[in-house]
């Protein structure tokens, strides 16, 4: 597998999207935060799978709907189960539909933002895949594991695979964690409303990874609102 980027090193960026402006926001804004650099950019997906497999940036930036090949396609191609050195891809898009999310997740994605998330979840979104982390926009977590939890028709989108129990019980402070990600809260949100560093979330959350086997962030949520742990106040 690709292993994190070295402390100190930017985060090399490979952008795909077919829309100029968008790209060329994308860059503005990363290539200003110290620690990103944009490499490439595509406006196919084909274009987007290529430029990927011969630059090997440490995340690549996927917009769903592109012509030649859709984000979907390219994500199962550079980060699928069948990939023998996955990539982190964090599919970014307009689109809220549960098919995405789940396509996004099935086919090997880190993350999963919306457009309109704002420039400040993007770069956090690159920074936690570069990481190995996961992130996935607040308002696409709380409407998907509604979903998860509520029963499930036969034409209903299959829904991402449940964690499997924990090996071994969470703590009560790992439990505040999960109850807060549960809620769609990012890591920073997490940290101030339990009066924690950074860090010291982010540790819990990977303690809490562990015992669930969970792969990311939407699982921990899953889990959390499968067992009663979905609702303020819980």
């Amino acid at each position: 597998m690709t292993v994190p980027t070295p402390p100190g090193a930017p985060i090399r960026v490979l952008i795909a999207d077919d829309q100029d402006m968008v790209r060329t926001g994308f860059r503005f804004f990363l290539d200003a935060q110290p620690d990103i650099t944009v490499v490439a950019e595509a406006a196919d997906g084909e274009e987007a799978v290529a430029l990927a497999r011969r630059e090997r940036p440490d995340v690549c930036l996927l917009d769903i709907r592109m012509p030649k090949l859709d984000g979907l396609e390219a994500t199962r191609l550079l980060a699928g189960p069948e990939v023998a050195d996955p990539m982190r891809v964090v599919v970014v898009t307009t689109f809220d539909l549960d098919e995405y999310v789940y396509g996004a997740l099935r086919g090997g994605a880190c993350g999963f933002l919306l457009k309109d998330s704002g420039p400040t979840l993007l770069a956090e979104a690159v920074r936690a895949a570069a990481a190995g982390d996961s992130l996935v926009s607040p308002s696409v977590t709380v409407r998907l594991l509604k979903h998860i939890t509520a029963p499930q028709t036969v034409s209903a989108a299959p829904a991402p695979a449940k964690p499997a129990p924990p090996s071994e019980p969470l703590t009560d402070r790992e439990l505040d964690v999960v109850r807060l990600v549960a809620l769609g809260r990012t890591n920073a949100e997490i940290a101030a409303e339990l009066y924690v560093s950074l860090s010291t979330v982010k540790t819990h959350l990977s303690s809490v990874q562990l015992k669930l086997s969970a792969r990311n962030r939407v699982e921990i949520a899953a889990w959390a609102w499968q067992h009663g742990y979905g609702q303020p106040g819980t």
